[in-house]
């Protein structure tokens, strides 16, 4: 399945504008033919070359033979493609051979392919990620060495942060490394969960890896951020001898299953060589410039397969046919499509409503972060503070709720929902490591209260808070969305809040209590975001759907937009009136639960 094109055009074009980037400086090689060419090569290349053999790679999983990783024949056939589309350097630059596009772009880009077969991009995402972080902190040396074959899709890259041992919690990492007289480091200890840790589908394997130099600060303010090539590279790029980073097991996944997932063993029998990157001790701010990025793809990630799952049951659903309406009792009548049964209906906009949402969130955050290099310093700070506060939202909440939709689609389909036959099962179990990626769904709650707000004394969200109520203030005008702009309205003083008597528990010393509670203000706080993302996108469809002589279908897929944004706003976002209350008021019930009773 791949994204349709139409949402595509009205979220890029018609909602964020990126046609309005092109007059930058560094956009200036583009145009909006250009861009919509390079959609355009990303989708069918995504339709013919990555969505074929989704599920093969799901049904072959990676195994070892001799030591090596063996994966099906399609995956390297597909990133080649990839890779002669030049869509590895998509977001490098022109001087580095790159395509330089636009962020917002190339997470359309990036999530169409997503859409298609998660796995098979999972290598570029990561590569992706990891030259943008060589790219920003290492030295002119390192960026020469390593970078041109990164942006080339000749080698691939990975983060290493997860040990057995430590999961989430990095400060408690074990991996040393240790100086050598010629500058390098050897590393030495084990590293898990590495995704695209091993294969063959490329010359080199760029690892980013987190460790701690002896003698350093204790926890994470001890942490420093190396380069371990899986191979040797020489000064002038040869790829030599295997470095001592070796493969100890593949791990065997729900989901993803075409994306190796490692365990990787540093040092145990021969010498791991790394570099440092930058200063010592400073790998996790380092880390966090690739996480970033990556919570954001893993939202993208999230949203598209759950698209593609409502696409599927939307298909199925009108194609389908059984039963009659309640009142048609008469069984000579023919059966109807299940799409005319209410309930289907319900958790088809249901599904529309979390998964068109949840794109519009990302590329919502992917457009702030083109506004990050806008040459606007006030236009920067603002777009910064808002991405900061944003990004535990756009990781979290399409993970629970496109996933939430894939669920739906299952259902849709009944019985053939959970069988092999139909895609559904699979886009759900691929779906289902995303609210695990990058950070679990606890860790974003608590970084967004305990960091970004609070920490932040609340700065962001008054910002915010700023946008939503212009927002409000043009939805007020249109007699269809005032109401629908009045219930959101309404959220607001609520949040504040919620944010002030959290702040007030805080002040008085139990950040335990403050933040117990921390995983319900972001799913609360995350509907509020997608209901003012919905009654802009309502806005901007009923502005179309003032335009002369549209085509009927583009009427209906702009009526679509608005009956979403009313569903969203008058269905879902009142469920979490409670969970706010229950914040607000500091409940202890969970915190003070005995754990002996559980």
């Amino acid at each position: 399945m791949s994204l349709p094109r139409a949402d595509l055009d009205f979220m890029l074009h018609d909602w964020l504008d990126i046609d309005s980037l092109v007059q930058r400086p560094q956009y200036a090689h583009l145009d909006r033919d250009s861009m919509d060419a390079m959609l355009d090569a990303a989708l069918e290349l995504a339709e013919h070359m990555f969505a074929p053999h989704a599920a093969k790679a799901d049904a072959n999983e990676p195994h070892v033979v001799d030591g090596k990783v063996v994966l099906i024949s399609e995956i390297a056939a597909a990133l080649a493609a990839y890779r002669e589309a030049g869509f590895f350097g998509q977001m490098a630059p022109l001087k580095e051979g790159g395509l330089a596009l636009p962020y917002t772009l190339a997470c359309a880009i990036g999530g169409s392919f997503s859409a298609a077969n998660p796995s098979t991009n999972g290598y570029p995402f990561l590569t992706q990620a990891a030259a943008d972080l060589v790219r920003a902190f290492g030295s002119d040396e390192q960026r020469a060495r390593f970078l041109p074959p990164m942006v080339e899709g000749r080698w691939f890259g990975t983060m290493c942060l997860s040990e057995p041992h430590a999961g989430s919690s990095v400060g408690d990492i074990r991996t040393s490394a240790t100086p050598q007289t010629d500058g390098s480091y050897q590393l030495r200890g084990t590293k898990m969960w590495i995704s695209g840790g091993d294969h063959e589908l490329s010359d080199n394997i760029v690892h980013l890896v987190l460790a701690k130099i002896p003698g350093g600060p204790p926890g994470t303010k001890g942490i420093s951020l190396f380069i371990v090539p899986r191979r040797h590279v020489t000064a002038d790029g040869q790829v030599g001898e295997r470095n001592g980073i070796e493969l100890a097991g593949l791990n065997h996944k729900l989901g993803f299953r075409g994306t190796t997932n490692c365990l990787l063993n540093l040092g145990e029998h021969a010498p791991c060589v790394g570099y440092l990157i930058g200063e010592p001790h400073q790998g996790m701010r380092q880390m966090f410039h690739m996480m970033n990025e990556a919570r954001i793809g893993v939202g993208i990630g999230a949203a598209v397969i759950g698209y593609a799952g409502y696409q599927a049951a939307l298909a199925y659903a009108r194609e389908r046919t059984q039963g009659r309406a309640p009142s048609q009792n008469d069984p000579s009548l023919p059966m109807r499509p299940i799409i005319e049964h209410a309930d289907v209906r319900r958790m088809l906009l249901k599904s529309k409503a979390q998964v068109e949402g949840a794109l519009a969130l990302c590329l919502y955050a992917a457009r702030l972060t083109d506004e990050l290099h806008s040459g606007d310093e006030v236009a920067a700070r603002e777009a910064k503070s808002l991405l900061d506060l944003l990004t535990p939202i756009v990781k979290a909440w399409p993970s629970i709720y496109a996933l939430e939709a894939n669920d739906l689609a299952i259902q849709v389909l009944g019985g053939a929902g959970y069988t092999r036959d139909f895609p559904v099962e699979r886009m759900w179990r691929d779906n289902r490591l995303n609210p695990i990626h990058e950070g679990t769904t606890a860790i974003q709650g608590l970084d967004l209260l305990g960091r970004k707000i609070l920490a932040d004394q609340g700065r962001a969200l008054g910002l915010l808070s700023q946008r939503i109520e212009q927002t409000l203030q043009r939805a007020a005008a249109d007699p269809e969305l005032a109401p629908l702009a009045q219930q959101v309205g309404a959220w607001l003083p609520e949040i504040a809040n919620s944010v002030q008597a959290v702040a007030g528990i805080a002040g008085k010393g139990d950040l335990d209590a403050a933040l117990a509670n921390a995983t319900l203000f972001l799913d609360a706080f995350g509907h509020v975001v997608i209901a003012w993302l919905w009654l802009e996108q309502a806005l901007v469809a009923g502005r179309r759907l003032d335009e002369a002589n549209l085509p009927e279908s583009t009427r209906d897929f702009l009526r679509g937009k608005r009956l979403a944004a009313r569903y969203f706003i008058e269905w879902e976002l009142p469920t979490k009136r409670h969970a706010l209350k229950l914040v607000a008021r500091g409940d202890r019930l969970v915190l003070d639960s005995d754990a002996s009773l559980l």
